[in-house]
């Protein structure tokens, strides 16, 4: 029975332990920060990324893997009669998926293409599942179905605390943004089949906190209890790891773990943002 091998992309914040542990192929996305252009993981760090962004002169622009850099990945892995699913983040956020799918055409090899609706750890939960699947000699098919479950037991939570990022990058009026700025607005979102719905816009933190307290209680309610509970932040490592350890507090059973964000997510919610993924049981 041919083998079946795992590809995601660097936004899944894979780490190199996971990659080799699981059998996990990480294809990076890049970023140009005034105008030399980086590989995510491979030639810029995360935090080192997020004081690069802050010194800027500009936005930094990022982009998905090329046709190229998949068809090489794919070729590769397929050379032994094997079998791909490769998962990325959301449509939503990036071209990835598409490029993915563009090079599985392209190829000669069985390539399943997956948009895992989500980013971060998120999209982490079902890449890592699906690699640990594939390590246990299971069928494509048995794959495919166990990234479903966890997709579907999988929820993404978002704060932004500041919106210079969104206005910089055309996704709020400069006007709108400057008033924003002035009333400390902060937001709150939930990420709902690859989409980042906004659920509340407050002022200050104490707002943010009203609404990460809210779906912290939604997880108490729970039946099966919480398997996992990822971090993913822009920046702000103490304010992360203090949440990581209420949470943990609250679920003593659960993984919960705290990573930097990718610069992809960094460079479009900008620094402060947290992002909180959870998985029940």
């Amino acid at each position: 029975m041919a083998q079946v091998k795992i590809v995601t992309d660097s936004t899944a914040l894979i780490s190199k332990e996971e990659a080799e542990q699981y059998g996990i192929t990480v294809v990076p996305l890049t970023v140009m920060i005034d105008g030399t252009v980086y590989q995510d993981g491979v030639t810029i760090g995360r935090d080192e990324f997020v004081g690069m962004m802050a010194e800027s002169s500009a936005l930094p622009s990022t982009s998905q893997p090329s046709l190229g850099a998949f068809t090489e990945v794919y070729e590769d892995l397929a050379k032994d009669g094997s079998s791909i699913i490769s998962i990325h983040l959301t449509k939503g956020l990036s071209g990835t998926v598409n490029a993915a799918e563009q090079a599985a055409m392209m190829v000669n090899a069985d390539v399943t293409v997956l948009d895992s609706d989500f980013i971060d750890r998120s999209e982490a939960f079902q890449v890592i599942a699906a690699a640990k699947l594939a390590a246990e000699g299971a069928s494509k098919e048995d794959i495919l179905a166990k990234i479903k479950e966890v997709h579907d037991k999988t929820q993404l939570y978002l704060t932004v605390s500041e919106l210079d990022n969104l206005v910089k990058g055309g996704r709020l009026s400069k006007t709108a943004g400057f008033v924003a700025g002035l009333m400390n607005i902060q937001v709150g979102a939930h990420v709902v089949a690859g989409d980042i719905q906004v659920e509340v816009k407050g002022r200050g933190a104490k707002a943010i906190k009203k609404y990460v307290n809210g779906f912290i209680d939604k997880m108490k309610d729970e039946p099966t209890g919480i398997k996992a509970v990822h971090l993913a932040h822009v920046g702000i490592p103490e304010k992360a790891q203090a949440w990581a350890d209420e949470i943990q507090a609250d679920f003593p059973d659960a993984d919960v773990k705290v990573f930097e964000t990718s610069p992809t997510v960094a460079t479009h919610a900008g620094p402060g943002a947290i992002g909180f993924s959870y998985e029940i049981n």
